[in-house]
């Protein structure tokens, strides 16, 4: 199929997992679908935004910077990959939203780059939900109190939280993760902190997006069901 068909069916899917969350009585917004093009070229990705994406995410800055600079299209761009303190400016400059915070240390550096740079980054704070050594992000439950220093970060503003679920044969057994996001989801929500404007759950990938959407997210990064393997 090409990318445009491969597109159609994703969309298809997610609605279909919106209705099965409506009839679990949850509420079903708008699903945003972020296409994400690590190590896949420029021409891909046209073919992706032709076919109606309106969002690109990118792993690493070098990359969405170069790629930037040739796409010849309007869209949003999300990092949805691990930020190094030493790339904040390039990530700063380039970015819509900053999907991985995941460290005090980053959101100061993040902060005092976007006042300089006269902006209030749009930030997702990245939760380690299957609490695994291999990945980034704080803690479920370190997340309140992380989320509570950020939100006093004038030049940042928390717009949700994002999580790479653990990869399982079985995919079902992800969804507890994924009820268990959406409630810190729903906790900071109602928290009322400043600086913050919580309207992203970003979960979901290739192999577990459906069951994410089911669950409550309303953010899905999906890469290889768009676009094929990495090259």
């Amino acid at each position: 199929m090409s990318i445009g068909q491969q597109i159609e069916v994703i969309q298809q899917n997610i609605n279909e997992a919106l209705s099965r969350r409506a009839c679990s009585g949850m509420s079903a917004p708008q699903v945003k679908l972020v296409a994400v093009t690590k190590n896949h070229g420029v021409a891909a990705m046209r073919e992706a935004v032709d076919s109606g994406i309106t969002t690109v995410g990118e792993n690493r800055v070098q990359e969405a910077v170069g790629k930037k600079n040739q796409l010849d299209r309007h869209v949003e761009w999300h990092l949805i990959g691990h930020l190094q303190t030493n790339k904040v400016g390039q990530a700063v400059a380039a970015f819509d939203l900053i999907q991985s915070v995941d460290s005090e240390r980053l959101a100061i550096a993040i902060n005092r780059v976007a006042a300089q740079q006269g902006k209030k980054q749009d930030v997702l704070l990245q939760v380690n939900i299957g609490n695994e050594e291999t990945k980034f992000g704080v803690s479920p439950g370190e997340l309140n109190k992380f989320a509570h220093f950020c939100s006093q970060l004038e030049h940042i503003r928390i717009c949700g939280i994002m999580a790479i679920a653990p990869y399982y044969e079985d995919v079902e057994l992800v969804r507890p993760l994924f009820r268990e996001l959406y409630q810190l989801f729903s906790g900071l929500k109602h928290s009322n902190l400043p600086n913050t404007a919580m309207q992203w759950l970003s979960m979901g990938m290739t192999n577990d997006y459906q069951i994410a959407v089911e669950e409550g997210s309303n953010l899905v990064r999906i890469g290889t069901a768009i676009f094929g393997s990495r090259k």
